[in-house]
C-alpha cells in the first residue's frame, strides 16, 4: 500500500486546513488510518486514528475538539479537517496504515503502523 498526503499549507492562526491521504496498490478499508505530526526539533506525536471496521476514531488531547478524522473508502481516502489552527500545530504530518487495524491505545504508537505517506508541511503563522 502506498500512501500519498495532501493539502497542507501556510495557514494564519484561527484558519482551517484539510489533508488528505489518499491510498493506492491496496485496499485500505479494513485498515486503522492514523494521523501522526512532527513539528520542528520535536518527535513524531500521534494526532489522530480511526478504525476500518468500525469508523472509530481517537485523538490527541490537543487534538480534540479542533480535528477530525474521517474516511471515504470508496476513494480510499483519509482526511484531516484541521480547525482553529494554532502555531504550536505547526508541524510535518504523516499518514499511515496498519493493516492489523489496532485499536486505541495501539493506534497511537507509530510502530504499529507499517506504512506511511511521505508527510506534508503545515505552517501556522500567528
Amino acid at each position: 500500500v502506498q500512501l500519498q498526503a495532501s493539502g497542507g499549507g501556510l495557514v494564519q492562526a484561527g484558519g482551517s486546513l484539510r489533508l488528505s491521504c489518499a491510498a493506492s496498490g491496496g485496499t485500505a478499508s479494513s485498515y486503522t488510518m492514523g494521523w501522526f505530526r512532527q513539528g520542528p526539533g520535536k518527535e513524531r506525536d500521534f494526532v489522530a486514528s480511526i478504525k476500518g471496521s468500525t469508523s472509530t476514531r481517537y485523538y490527541a488531547v490537543s487534538a480534540q475538539g479542533r480535528f477530525t478524522v474521517s474516511r471515504d473508502n470508496a476513494k480510499n481516502t483519509v482526511y484531516l479537517q484541521m480547525n482553529l489552527l494554532e502555531p504550536e500545530d505547526t508541524a510535518v504530518y504523516y499518514c499511515a496504515a496498519d493493516r492489523h487495524g489496532s485499536s486505541w491505545p495501539r493506534s497511537a504508537n507509530e510502530y504499529e503502523y507499517e506504512y506511511w505517506g511521505q508527510g506534508t508541511l503545515v505552517t501556522v503563522s500567528s
